[in-house]
């Protein structure tokens, strides 16, 4: 099997077979190369020890700060190179990093310490494929497999569980049973992970194509990070508006919102309240005030995850409107991106059609027959450029106080009264009428 490898790891590989030692790409770009697809990284593994490798590339940019795991990275063109030696790993005390590595001059006890038959192969254009542990064969049967012993591979480096899921949600793929079960006994280990490094590994679990399938088989790992979401899985809804229990809502509509991390974080955590909001009258199930709810809950689990202030915010605020009652109408949809923009609007939608798709038919059809009816509405307005926030308005604070509006809090209670005005089509987005409009509300103001 031929690999195309770009020149600039060709160079570093022709660099140090020139010197005397081995030299291969190795891991994830082989296994994409193999399936077919463009890799991101081209990592490299050699013989040649850390020093021996600086030296090959005396007056290059070298980059040191994994040293001490046998690793320099190698700037050419701009773009980052990891050349790694071969290396073995001693004990994982804390289930994450190695105490200590032992250089190697043998190839298959550095790939053996890799996590996934998969990432567990080098090329060369002269030697050709290596592949020791039929990464070959996993890719052919869609197979996620540990390399060697799956509880040893696991108990090494805990995030592997999380790296395990996320591959099969990426690819498409199932996970071997024996690594399966593995995954189920250790997984108690992730409580050992940082937790950026686990919110890393969800949001691109979330956004892999069989992420509801990855959720539903795996939810005890889950609920290992999330605890939150143990009450939903088998909660009944008993509403006509649903036929699935909580959680069983909650994957499909993971799956069927666009492969974005923020909007599926916004489905895995929507209804996360809905069991401590449940009442029931004559048999019928409601969940009066579980938006808040569940809002406030997914906001302290992304604060728990690390996850960065912009997607808390987002999750948060998608998750609270998700339930709001939108109406296609030009003011309505105006004074919604007057509240939370155009950005979130959308995604507000998006949020809105995905919750719909997983919900009883009839009703979920209704929906999203409104969200399409709102969407060439939300067009126009945008295209034509009509005013739905202070910014759109014909005059701003600078002109008010030269007209002889006092500065001060004032100014942007009359600007904001006047975008109302606009919305609400009582006044045009004129600059005379609007100021007008302003210094009556001004003398108002004083009286």
């Amino acid at each position: 099997m031929d690999i195309s490898i770009p020149d600039d790891a060709q160079y570093i590989i022709d660099a140090l077979e020139s010197k005397g030692f081995e030299a291969y790409v190795v891991g994830g770009c082989v296994r994409d190369s193999v399936m077919g697809a463009e890799p991101g990284d081209w990592d490299i593994c050699t013989s040649a020890v850390p020093q021996q490798t600086m030296k090959c590339f005396e007056g290059r940019h070298i980059i040191t700060t994994g040293l001490k795991h046998g690793t320099i990275t190698l700037i050419l063109n701009k773009k980052p190179y990891e050349i790694t030696v071969f290396r073995t790993d001693g004990v994982y005390s804390d289930n994450r990093r190695p105490d200590s590595i032992t250089f190697s001059r043998n190839l298959k006890e550095d790939l053996l310490r890799r996590d996934f038959t998969i990432n567990a192969m080098a090329y060369n254009p002269k030697s050709g494929l290596v592949d020791f542990f039929d990464g070959i064969g996993d890719i052919h049967n869609k197979t996620i497999r540990c390399v060697g012993d799956a509880d040893k591979r696991l108990q090494e480096d805990a995030l592997r569980i999380m790296r395990a899921l996320r591959f099969g949600s990426a690819l498409g793929f199932t996970i071997e049973e024996g690594t399966s079960d593995s995954i189920l006994r250790n997984k108690k280990l992730l409580h050992n992970i940082s937790a950026e490094r686990i919110a890393a590994e969800l949001s691109k679990l979330l956004i892999g194509k069989s992420a509801a399938h990855m959720l539903a088989s795996y939810l005890p790992v889950i609920e290992e990070i999330i605890p939150e979401l143990i009450p939903t899985d088998g909660f009944e809804q008993n509403n006509p508006y649903h036929f699935y229990d909580v959680f069983t809502h909650t994957i499909k509509s993971v799956a069927c919102a666009p492969p974005n991390a923020s909007l599926r974080l916004t489905m895995l955590l929507h209804d996360v309240g809905k069991p401590q909001c449940y009442t029931e009258t004559d048999g019928v199930g409601h969940f009066y005030g579980h938006s808040q709810v569940s809002a406030d809950t997914a906001r302290r689990i992304l604060r728990r995850l690390k996850y960065d202030n912009e997607t808390v915010k987002t999750v948060t605020e998608l998750i609270l409107y998700n339930d709001s009652d939108i109406k296609p109408g030009n003011k309505e949809i105006k004074r919604w991106l007057n509240r939370i923009g155009e950005k979130r609007f959308r995604q507000l939608m998006e949020v809105m059609k995905a919750d719909a798709m997983a919900q009883a038919e009839e009703y979920g059809r209704r929906k999203i027959a409104s969200v399409e009816q709102i969407m060439p509405i939300l067009d126009e307005i945008i295209e034509q450029q009509q005013c739905f926030s202070i910014k759109d308005l014909a005059l701003d604070g600078r002109y008010l106080i030269a007209a002889g509006v006092p500065e001060g809090r004032a100014i942007g209670e009359i600007l904001s009264e006047l975008t109302s005005m606009v919305i609400d089509e009582s006044i045009e987005n004129d600059k005379t009428k609007l100021l007008a409009a302003a210094l009556r509300y001004a003398q108002g103001m004083l009286l």
